[in-house]
């Protein structure tokens, strides 16, 4: 093979590989520019909470817009199994297929838990949180005090 022809080959994988760089960084620079994050706080009440699978508390305050007043937490599994706890599998449904899904965990002696979100759907896509559950001490209220973000996903 001619030295011009090798240059020629290494001239064109140079600019090939340029222009793969070039659109890997922007892609990245536009997704990470969409993400967020910052701190969550949550009030919800519980009064149709009776203790069952698929009974739910709902949304009365919360300063991130995605979670709207209104908006349900439905528990998955009943409270007591394990006994003490309340362990389960959680949907934060806001309607028109904007759910999160997540998990928590609360003690029922000390009224005091934890939930975490993985990713949802709609609004929530991307969604993560980490909240620490504590009672009101009022009749049926609960609070979640901790952190979010949203991280997008080139592929939704």
């Amino acid at each position: 093979m001619s030295t011009r022809k090798i240059t020629r080959i290494i001239a064109i994988a140079v600019v090939a590989n340029v222009a793969a760089l070039t659109s890997a960084s922007f892609g990245a620079a536009s997704v990470s520019a969409s993400a967020r994050r910052g701190e969550l706080h949550v009030m919800k009440e519980c009064s149709q909470y009776n203790g069952t699978a698929g009974s739910f508390c709902t949304i009365t305050s919360s300063n991130l817009t995605e979670i709207l007043i209104g908006s349900r937490v439905y528990y998955d599994q009943a409270a007591g199994i394990p006994t003490g706890l309340l362990d389960s599998n959680v949907v934060l449904d806001a309607g028109n297929g904007d759910r999160a899904v997540g998990r928590c965990t609360l003690d029922l002696e000390t009224l005091l838990g934890l939930c975490t979100f993985s990713d949802g759907t709609g609004r929530f896509s991307g969604f993560q949180a980490r909240v620490e559950v504590s009672y009101l001490g009022t009749d049926s209220d609960f609070a979640w005090d901790g952190t979010y973000s949203f991280t997008p996903r080139a592929d939704r």
